[in-house]
């Protein structure tokens, strides 16, 4: 049991809200590659990939592993993030330090979607089954390269006011 659901529920809410987050993140995303800024995508884009790294450490597990780096690296960035939007309200630098971490942390949302495709997708499986075979390199390295492009665009586009 965990939060008093069973793992299997809570591991279909968990992937649920990434799933949500991921949405959100990319049509926010899009926004700003168009110039726009997208408000009420971008809050549930923040708070679905908060939660997503939140319920992620709820997961029992004996030690700790990438899912923990991954989880803290995610919280660190979104909480730069917060700083920059919240604090700071994008003025000056930092539009381009929350343009960064947003991209960031959809990148690793999206990471780890990759991750768990090539591992529960029985398709994907038989191309990668231990996630170190080329495919797999292959997906990750597209990813990798789609966001820092997105990320680099969405720096150079000028965006409105929060």
């Amino acid at each position: 049991m965990i939060l008093g659901l069973s793992v299997a529920a809570f591991t279909q809410l968990h992937v649920l809200i990434s799933l949500v987050g991921i949405a959100a993140g990319l049509v926010f995303l899009a926004g700003l590659l168009a110039g726009r800024w997208l408000g009420l995508w971008n809050q549930i884009f923040l708070v679905f990939t908060i939660l997503t790294s939140v319920t992620g450490f709820f997961f029992h597990s004996k030690m700790i592993g990438p899912p923990h780096v991954v989880g803290v690296i995610s919280l660190v960035d979104l909480a730069v993030a917060l700083v920059a939007l919240y604090g700071f309200r994008r003025a000056g630098l930092w539009r381009p330090v929350y343009t960064i971490t947003a991209v960031v942390a959809l990148y690793l949302n999206v990471f780890v979607l990759i991750v768990q495709l090539f591992q529960k997708v029985a398709f994907l499986n038989a191309f990668a089954p231990t996630g170190s075979e080329p495919p797999f390199a292959i997906a990750q390295g597209l990813a990798l390269i789609a966001f820092a492009v997105a990320g680099y665009v969405a720096v150079r586009r000028p965006v409105g006011p929060v």
